[in-house]
């Protein structure tokens, strides 16, 4: 599986707030942060996760008691020309061999303050992430992480550090097949993210 890792916290970069609500509707009836911690039946307020199966799984692993994140953001769709040749560049594969393409993203943030706040403590566990994505056999996907600023105010109490956004890339030979590759590839994502091996690398 190819993996990168990389850093957007510059002055003109976006910061991840939580929580969130759409500017134009509001908390009450548009898209918001939905704090699957707290709430884990709340899943159902995430169009994203209704829709996709794979992504509601991931949401509810990555939130759960024992995981070492929790989730702000996400959305998934199927892959416009330009994200397909941009992947198809990255993964070396070309159009014939995969026209179709699904891409996700998953906003996470660290639940452990110290390394909440500390960017060379980030850097140091995406690289560790990297180097556990790279020998997995999934050709035809890709992950790429971002550090980015984060601010974050709950239970009272505003934080700034930074999060890490998640896109899962996958290609096919038609959609269901791009999209069983993105399963697959979510699915392996989020074993390492839960695992121990990442925090012991």
């Amino acid at each position: 599986m190819l993996a990168e890792w990389s850093v957007e916290c510059g002055a003109d970069d976006p910061v991840l707030v939580v929580p969130w609500s759409s500017p134009d509707t509001g908390a009450s009836s548009g898209p918001h942060f939905v704090d699957l911690r707290q709430n884990p039946y709340d899943l159902d307020q995430i169009p994203e996760a209704e829709l996709h199966p794979p992504l509601m799984q991931a949401l509810r692993a990555l939130n759960a008691t024992r995981s070492p994140v929790f989730t702000a953001k996400c959305d998934a769709w199927p892959m416009d020309p330009g994200e397909l040749a941009a992947t198809r560049l990255n993964l070396e594969l070309s159009a014939a061999e995969s026209p179709d393409g699904f891409v996700s993203y998953i906003d996470i943030v660290w639940r452990e303050r110290s390394l909440f706040v500390s960017l060379p403590q980030q850097q140091q566990r995406l690289l560790r992430l990297v180097r556990l994505l790279d020998p997995l056999d999934h050709p035809g996907a890709a992950v790429e992480a971002v550090i980015r600023p984060a601010m974050v105010e709950l239970a009272g109490r505003a934080q700034e550090g930074f999060a890490v956004s998640l896109y899962v890339k996958a290609l096919g030979t038609d959609p269901p097949h791009a999209y069983e590759h993105w399963t697959r590839a979510l699915e392996a994502l989020v074993l390492l993210l839960r695992g121990k091996e990442l925090s012991l690398a």
